[in-house]
This record gives structure tokens, sequence and C-alpha cells, in this order.
């Protein structure tokens, strides 16, 4: 099994194949419009700008299961990162990353690449997972990892 073999939701609830991203290199990341680590999302654009044309993709899934931090429905999220950090990477559909209700995509990444101690818990928002071409989850970066800080991780995959 690969990321490939999942779908998920749009910002728009429709249905979107991740088969249709085999190839590329794919940085996976839960995020929030209200947390400390949103300023993140100006780091993330310009990876996505410097290395879309390579073959990078950014595919953000909001997640409110943080404080609350990511309020407002998919349409006003997107909204609010396209008007603050000018963002272009694909925006899906709001997910859980932990609980009874974890989005399949999530169980899957969590379990490929676990975090300290072996812990399949997401701790917070920004918890990136790096792909390779052929759908494989190879790293797993905290919240307190820098966009900036895994640019050579991705480009070495690409």
């Amino acid at each position: 099994m690969t990321v490939y073999d999942f779908t998920v939701k749009d910002g728009n609830g429709k249905d979107v194949l991740l088969r249709s991203y085999e190839g590329k290199v794919l940085l996976i990341v839960n995020t929030a419009t209200g947390c400390g680590f949103t300023p993140q999302y100006a780091g993330l654009q310009r990876l996505y700008e410097d290395y879309q044309g390579r073959g990078l993709e950014i595919l953000d899934f909001p997640c409110n299961q943080f404080a609350g931090q990511a309020p407002g429905t998919d349409i006003e999220i997107d909204s609010f990162c396209t008007s603050n950090y000018h963002t272009t990477f694909p925006r899906f559909a709001k997910v859980e990353v932990n609980g009874k209700n974890t989005s399949p995509l999530y169980r899957f990444l969590k379990a490929a690449q676990p975090g300290v101690l072996g812990s399949q818990r997401i701790k917070w928002n920004f918890t990136k997972f790096l792909v390779d071409k052929a759908g494989t989850v190879v790293a797993r970066y905290g919240p307190d990892k820098k966009p900036e800080a895994i640019e050579a991780g991705i480009v070495g995959l690409l």
C-alpha cells in the first residue's frame, strides 16, 4: 500500500484520488490558521514555488483538533491562507488526525512513520510527512521543524 491508494476530499467536498500525484514528491501537512506555527505557511509556499516545477506537491490538510486552532469552514480557511500567505498549493477538507475518526490517510501516514518512541499520535499542528515519488512515506517532521529546515530532504528526493 502507498499514499496513492487513498482518496481524500477537497475543500468543496469532491473526491480527489491521490493517485493523481503519482510520480511526485509530496509534503503532507496538517495545518491550522490560528496556531503559533501558522507563519510556516510562508515557508511552505516558498518551497512550493521553488520546487513545484521539479515535481514537489504540498498537500495541506487543515485540522481543528488542537485547541480549536482551525476554526471556520474549508472555504474560510482557504480564503485566509490565500489572502494572508498567498498559498497556491492544494488544500483539502478538514480532517481528524487522531482518535476514532482519524482520516484513513493519516492512519496510514502515522503507521508508516511513527513519532518519538514509536508514538503514532500527531502531537500538534504542522506535523509534516515527506513522501517519495513511489508513494512511500520516508520521513516525519514535528511542528517545530520549519519548512526551510527540510528543504535538503525534499531536494534529495526530487
